[in-house]
């Protein structure tokens, strides 16, 4: 399909009924949410998933979430609409278009270009991403040279962007503290930039906590001097994602992060079909909450501010203070952080959090300095 700009005749549609369901596919009709009533705030703020869908109780659902709240606080209208697979991502957002939205969030990396397409094709919409710098990273000429600059691409969109290595640092100590076997274990559902930062601070926090305690707890799934690892090719839960868990297992890892959305799912599979005292470390969102059938498993959680990041670009947006300055989320700023262990509170040691506490501090101080090739600038 080609890309769908936006004309003023389309900008009063008639909308689904409150509470319509998700669809997915070329052109997906959309979610179309909000009171019967008319709305008090005519401004409509719109999401695109990518094709983890906005059922991963990760990453996608985070930003649903967002959207879902911003609404609500201006009393206004959402729709959002969910991707089947990477052909969706522009028939997508055209659909959006001619719903009339006035903000489009595009969930994902992996939407950036069909999102820098639309957003210069239409500088009256405002565009947010989530995960992206919109600044054509991995763009190339014709003669294969890189023209990304760093810079934000388009003056009507705004990237969304957390430096996840803080927090993943802080999850690879906690993995290497709660370890017995001494092997941990991280994999990725493909290597791009909001994937492989989550095993650059996790590799680094193993590596701090084998300095500071004298020990040498392994980690399987990643190099990061090599930027090299396992991968499982998707973010959809199956059985690529399954052999991915189980290949660490079977190396002797008892502590696993699955980082891609629902990939999770199936290394929760693999734990249980292995046995014994073997803890999961959830990405995005804390999955004790927003997956309680796999909380039992749940050493914590690396979390992203992302319904708090998208509630922000709502709000400044519908408020006509939209700017496209990227957000960066940190540990300083709390868009990223570590959630609490939960069940697994009395199986740690008992001085783990006084030194994550201590690590934080020290890490937001600019004492202890975590670096990732894939952190966002601020």
């Amino acid at each position: 399909m080609t890309l769908f700009k936006r004309r003023s005749a389309f900008a009063v549609l008639a909308t689904l009924g409150a509470g319509a369901l998700v669809l997915t596919g070329c052109a997906a009709a959309p979610e179309d949410t909000g009171d019967s009533a008319k709305p008090k705030s005519d401004f409509l703020p719109c999401m695109v998933s990518d094709d983890g869908g906005f059922d991963d109780h990760s990453f996608n659902e985070s930003g649903l979430d967002g959207l879902k709240a911003a609404a609500k606080k201006l009393g206004s209208k959402y729709k959002a609409v969910q991707s089947g697979s990477e052909d969706d991502y522009g028939p997508n957002i055209d659909n959006l278009l001619s719903q009339g939205c006035d903000l489009i969030i595009t969930v994902g990396f992996k939407l950036s270009p069909a999102t820098i397409t639309a957003a210069k094709a239409n500088p009256d919409v405002k565009f947010a991403s989530i995960d992206d710098g919109l600044d054509n990273e991995g763009a190339t000429d014709k003669d294969g040279k890189p023209t990304g600059d760093g810079k934000v691409d388009v003056e009507n969109g705004k990237p969304i962007l957390f430096d996840t290595a803080q927090a993943a640092f802080l999850g690879g100590y906690a993995a290497a503290s709660y370890s017995k076997t001494g092997v941990v274990g991280t994999f990725g559902g493909i290597p791009i930039p909001p994937v492989t930062i989550f095993m650059d601070g996790f590799v680094d926090g193993v590596k701090y906590y084998n300095e500071q305690n004298d020990k040498n707890v392994q980690v399987l799934g990643w190099d990061k001097a090599t930027q090299n690892g396992t991968f499982t090719g998707g973010f959809a839960a199956g059985t690529d994602a399954k052999s991915a868990a189980k290949g660490q297992l079977d190396k002797n890892a008892d502590v696993l992060m699955p980082v891609g959305g629902p990939i999770y799912q199936s290394a929760a599979e693999a734990i249980k079909d292995k046995g014994g005292d073997i803890a999961l470390i959830g990405v995005d969102a804390d999955v004790y909450l927003s997956d309680p059938s796999v909380k039992d498993l749940l050493l914590t959680s690396v979390t992203k501010g992302i319904a708090a990041g998208v509630e922000d670009v709502v709000a400044a947006t519908a408020a006509d203070k939209f700017d496209n300055t990227p957000y960066v989320g940190t540990l300083k700023n709390g868009g990223v952080g570590i959630a609490p262990f939960h069940d697994y509170k009395d199986k740690v040691d008992s001085k783990l959090q006084s030194q994550l506490d201590d690590i934080t501090k020290k890490i937001e101080s600019g004492g202890i300095v975590v670096e990732s090739k894939s952190s966002p600038k601020s």
